[in-house]
């Protein structure tokens, strides 16, 4: 296949596409939000993630990305200026909506790539169990979130990661140095455990024990995390950050070269 002129779905014309189509079917879907991450990270940072890590898969395997949603299932963070929050009913249609456009088009092999950890899981998880069940049982659809992706590097963090955390400040540090307000990296933790129990961990890749979901609301949040950070980030490093970038990269691109070469319906011999 001839190489890409670009990665990005928008930046090609639609017969671009097509002769994409002949020979690969392969998209990556990048879905992040727009919330705040504390005084030191923009607002964009789960979006931030999303792209660059699916961008850089992208050239690195040849595969094409679709235009980045920058919305995501938000609410708790409403208590800060500048969050922008879809329910998660809306979440759910768009990214069904998305697909489904794809799909139309002869894109068999989609990868969603969430940047906003584990808080969109619950729509997008729904939308894809939905779609493959009842509409769409020939598209493979996959889903991929740094919690998951990158537990194998979280080691090189210093402090627990939880929102606006070490590990997420740092990658944007690396990938989007501007964005990052150095000087306001906060140095605290809140302590989730002693607010809303033992069974919720401070450290979203802590190993942990059991535990139980606990939600919180806007307000509730500005109450106990008034920063908008619920972690010290004081350790965060632009180095840090493309030490987990390029294993998020070096993994999805892993998974997208093995389903190059996929043919076939899970469970086949």
């Amino acid at each position: 296949m001839s190489e890409l002129r670009s990665v990005w779905l928008q930046e090609l014309t639609w017969e671009d596409v097509a002769d994409y189509l002949q020979e690969q079917d392969i998209i990556l879907f990048p879905i992040g939000s727009t919330e705040q991450h504390g005084p030191a990270g923009p607002l964009g940072v789960d979006s931030y993630a999303a792209i660059s890590v699916a961008e850089d898969t992208a050239r690195k395997t040849q595969v094409l990305v679709a235009p980045p949603l920058w919305y995501g299932d938000s609410p708790h963070h409403l208590g800060f200026p500048g969050t922008i929050s879809l329910t998660t009913e809306t979440l759910v249609a768009v990214a069904k909506d998305v697909i489904r456009s794809l799909a139309k088009h002869g894109f068999k092999k989609i990868i969603l790539l969430n940047g906003h950890k584990g808080t969109n899981l619950a729509a997008l998880t729904t939308a894809c169990r939905g779609l493959h069940e009842y509409e769409l049982p020939d598209v493979f659809l996959a889903l991929a979130d740094p919690l998951f992706l990158a537990k194998g590097i979280s080691h090189i963090k210093e402090s627990v990661e939880h929102h606006a955390g070490e590990l997420e400040i740092s990658h944007v540090w690396y990938k989007y140095p501007s964005l990052i307000k150095a000087a306001k990296l906060p140095d605290t933790q809140v302590d989730v455990r002693t607010i809303m129990s033992d069974f919720v961990h401070n450290d979203l890749f802590g190993k942990g024990g059991d535990s139980i979901e606990v939600f919180w609301n806007s307000a509730e949040q500005r109450k106990f995390a008034p920063s908008g950070s619920f972690s010290d980030s004081s350790k965060a490093s632009p180095e840090k950050g493309k030490i987990y970038h390029e294993y998020m990269v070096d993994n999805l691109s892993r998974f997208v070269e093995w389903l190059k070469k996929y043919d076939g319906i899970i469970g086949n011999d």
